[in-house]
């Protein structure tokens, strides 16, 4: 089964800047960036497709990019303007989500 691996989340204040990365252990298809806070249910911030169609919450349109290199099997996103609610840690999956194919994602606090 495909494995992912996130990184680039830490500590930044509002209004701050970072760029997460997910790679693969296989072939990416349609990828979305998932967060989930505490207490809360696991959402959906932006989408991807095998052709480089994005799309995102409405949370975040305007401030997240997502992209991806195919050949590196890695997906990024740009998060920009950061906000307290964005605090989250952040997975990368396939779209819809594989329960088999969950990394161990990345925190992202926002945060004077």
């Amino acid at each position: 089964q495909v494995q992912f691996v996130e990184s680039g989340g830490g500590l930044v204040q509002p209004g701050g800047s970072l760029r997460l990365s997910c790679t693969a252990t296989g072939s990416i298809y349609a990828m979305g960036w998932y967060r989930q806070a505490p207490g809360k249910q696991r959402e959906l911030v932006a989408t991807v497709t095998r052709g480089g169609s994005t799309d995102y919450a409405d949370s975040v349109k305007g401030r997240f990019t997502i992209s991806r290199d195919s050949a590196k099997n890695t997906v990024y996103l740009q998060m920009n303007s950061l906000k307290p609610e964005d605090t989250a840690v952040y997975y990368c999956n396939f779209l819809p989500w594989s329960t088999g194919a969950r990394g161990q994602g990345t925190q992202v606090t926002v945060s004077s």
